[in-house]
Parts: C-alpha cells; structure tokens; sequence
C-alpha cells in the first residue's frame, strides 16, 4: 500500500507541475496582452476549492476531476460582455495577440524542459558510462561482435559520455536512417559504434537495426538488439548471507563457491542470478565448494514480484563487490552559458523526435503499443523517483516535453487546433464560422477519445501481460 501510494503521490506532482506550467503560459501571457481572465482552474467539473484575488477578482480554483485544466478569459461567445469592457474580451484582440495567447501554454511546457535541463547540466548529474556488457546469443549486438567491457565512444561518428547518452543516439539514429535507402544513404540498416575495448585500442562495431524497427520501436530498444550494460564478471562465490533468508536455512555460509547449479557448470556470479531469478519457489540444488570439500545443498528461492513479473531471491550477496562506483559512473557538468546551450538542444532534439515518432506511428512504422496512459506515467514516475531526484526531474522534463508538443498539434479542442483556426483566419482574413469550429471539435475530440482509448488499453494490457 505504501508503495501505491509513493507511486500516486510522485504522478500527482508531475500532473500537477505540468498543468499549473501550461496554465501560467495561457494567464502571464493574456495578462500581458490585456485579456481579463475570469478563472484559473486546475481540473474540470465543479470546483471543490476557489478563492478570488486580484482588481479583476480572478477566481482560483480546482475541480473536482484534476486530469487538466483551463483559463477562463473574457470572451462574446460565452457571455455578454459589458461596453467598458469590451476591449478586454478575447475574441475582440488582434489575431496576433490571440495565437500568442493560445500558444503560450505549450510553450510554457518546453520552456520548463529547459530551465529543468539547464539546472541539471550546470549543477552536475552522475550517469553510467555507455560500458557495454556481453550480449545474449544470436542477438544484434552479439552479431556485431560486442564484448563484455568495452566503452562506447562514438555513435555514427557523434560522441557520447553517458549510457543515456549512448541510447538517445542509438533511438535517434535508427529512426533517422529508417528512410535512409530513399536519402541515399548506403548502408540503412546499420550504425557504427566507436568503442574502446580491454586493450585500450579503438574498434568499430556495425549493429544491426533491423529487430527494432521490425518490432516498431515496442518495448526497451536496447535489449531488442541484445545491448545490455555492462555486468562484471564476478567469481561465483557468496558474500554476507542475509538472516532468516532461503540461504541461511539451506545451510549456505558466506565463502561458499558455487560449481554448478542443478547439474549445469557456473563460471560467473551473473550466472548463478540468473538461475536463482528464473526459479521462484522452485527447489534448486547447488553444488558448493567449501574447504577444498564439494557439498550438494538444496534451496528454494523465495518468490516475489517485480513489475509484473514473479523472479527468485534467496538472501546472499556476492563476495567480490567488484569496479567501484566512480569506474561505472561519470559527472556531466557545464558553465552556465554552455549548460543553457546544451539544455535548449536537448529540448529542440526530443521535441522533433516526439514529432517524427507520432508521424511514423500514423505510417504503422512505430507500433501504436507504444502510447501510454496515465497508469504506465504514473508507474515511470514511481520509478524514477526512487532512482533520485536527478532522474525524477529528467522524467518530468520529458513529460512536459510531450505535452508541449501535443498540445501544438493541428488538432481541434487542442491549442494546436485553435492556432490553426487563427491561421485560417489570417488567409481568409476573416474568422472562421461557428460551425465549421462545431465540427473540427467534434472531429477533435473523437480523435482525442480514440488516442485515450488506445492508451488506457496499452496501460490496462502491460499490467496484465507485466
């Protein structure tokens, strides 16, 4: 329950950011143009809280259902507007002040993307180095011949400092090469990965692309193509035995060096998890080296759930901690010019990612598997709140991305819509009829129940499939 409740509480402070962000675009921005607004609310439906403040007596409220929200201006369509007033009305202001208006709160949300990002370069994050680890059989990566401990270098000739670094060039190129062979681009289907490997000597790596993009760009795109990171191999011998755990019952003392686990050789430690992972509540018999004598001890792994899926633990740890942190981890820190400069590139660079993965899904190229709703939001939010507040606001600067982004989309009942309308209106100049706006938001808002349809039915299908 508790856990519920952290995941609850890490989403509502993201849906909570993102909309009182987006709302203040849409209010700063009609205060600075002299639009009167009525009422800033969080959420639809009847109020549940509001206070009034200010000469204009805005009204401050949240509603009953807390998914969104609005601002209230103003405006002849809505209500009669008193004569002294008139020129305060929205519909009454210039259609350059009015697209300002509507825009504002979309790029209030990419403006946050950058503050956020901006904060986190010049204040410092810790990331993993791109180590790459040994790739499963048959696999992409283990075609191309990645080894256990390399470093990634370079993708596509762009360098890279992080693992997150590693994966956005990796997604972003294969997305770009997917029209390579109509850009004339020789080899599509492949990107090179410049890494250094146990010798300190550069090697090139071709990886192929093509089980991605097969897959439509559904599920983790690194272990679609095998790419693990990097897992040090650790000599198979157990460190503290935790008390009251499976282990401490079945005999198992720490200095015990496993050989073999029902009858199959182990060489490394990852080997042993493996087993134990794949095996909840199901006996195992280990065969253990203790005191130049070899024991058979059975054991049965406690099992328990981890997102969606049922592993094994037994309570040991391994003796050998292996690199430590500072080896598997690098500082990125940037001036506060330079910060800037890379905080409105990574902006720039995700917001025309969003844009060509939602025009590749309208193709079928990216499988529509990948919407997500508010549960699976709500779940990545928990998620990353627990990894740390860096990771807590990356996701949140992600978030407001997408938002932004959507909400500029040509679609009526969205604020892309409306700017549409207003764009029409400057070709035609005149305003478009109120019937033809009747029907672009019907249109619009069957659009937007059948996008929430297929999300929710991705949300409710990962937590029954985990």
């Amino acid at each position: 329950m508790s856990n519920f409740l952290f995941y609850l509480a890490a989403f509502a402070v993201v849906l909570g950011v993102l909309i009182v962000v987006h709302e203040l675009g849409h209010y700063w921005v009609a205060r600075l143009c002299g639009v009167k607004v009525l009422r800033f609310s969080i959420g639809f439906g009847r109020p549940v809280f509001s206070l009034f403040s200010g000469a204009d007596r805005t009204e401050w409220a949240v509603g009953a259902f807390p998914l969104g929200g609005y601002v209230k201006m103003l405006d002849e369509r809505e209500a009669p507007v008193a004569a002294q007033e008139l020129h305060r009305a929205f519909n009454v202001q210039p259609v350059g002040k009015r697209m300002a208006i509507v825009a504002a709160g979309p790029l209030a949300n990419l403006l946050l993307a950058v503050l956020i990002y901006w904060g986190l370069f010049y204040s410092g994050t810790e990331e993993l180095r791109p180590i790459l680890g040994a790739p499963p059989a048959a696999s992409a990566a283990a075609e191309a011949g990645i080894q256990n401990g390399e470093v990634v270098v370079r993708v596509d000739g762009r360098p890279v400092q992080t693992w997150q670094d590693f994966r956005w060039e990796l997604l972003q190129s294969s997305v770009n090469k997917s029209a390579g062979a109509e850009g004339g681009e020789p080899d599509p289907g492949y990107v090179s990965i410049e890494v250094q490997d146990a010798r300190q000597q550069i090697v090139f790596r071709r990886l192929n692309l093509t089980p991605l993009r097969e897959q439509g760009y559904e599920g983790d795109p690194l272990g679609l193509l095998g790419v693990n990171f990097f897992r040090p191999q650790l000599a198979p011998v157990f460190g503290k035995v935790t008390p009251g755990s499976p282990a401490e019952a079945a005999g198992l003392l720490s200095g015990d060096r496993v050989l073999a686990v029902d009858g199959v050789a182990i060489e490394f430690w990852s080997d042993v998890v493996q087993k134990i992972r794949s095996a909840p509540d199901q006996p195992l018999r280990l065969s253990v080296l203790r005191d130049d004598a070899r024991l058979e001890i059975s054991v049965v792994p406690e099992g328990y759930g981890d997102r969606g899926a049922r592993i094994g633990r037994i309570g040991v740890g391994v003796r050998d901690a292996g690199p430590s942190r500072d080896e598997l981890t690098v500082t990125v820190r940037y001036d506060v010019l330079t910060a800037l400069s890379k905080a409105v590139e990574e902006t720039w660079e995700k917001s025309s990612f969003s844009l060509v993965m939602m025009g590749k899904m309208l193709t079928g190229e990216v499988s529509w598997r990948n919407l997500s709703g508010p549960v699976t939001i709500a779940d990545y939010a928990g998620q990353s709140a627990r990894m740390g507040i860096d990771y807590y606001l990356k996701f949140l600067a992600l978030v407001s991305i997408s938002l932004g982004i959507l909400n500029l989309l040509p679609v009526p009942v969205l604020d892309g819509g409306h700017l549409m309308y207003h764009m029409i209106e400057i070709i035609k100049r005149g305003p478009v009829s109120e019937r033809f706006m009747e029907i672009g938001q019907q249109i619009g808002l069957a659009l937007l129940l059948l996008l929430m349809a297929f999300a929710f039915y991705n949300d409710i299908n990962r937590l029954i499939s985990g």
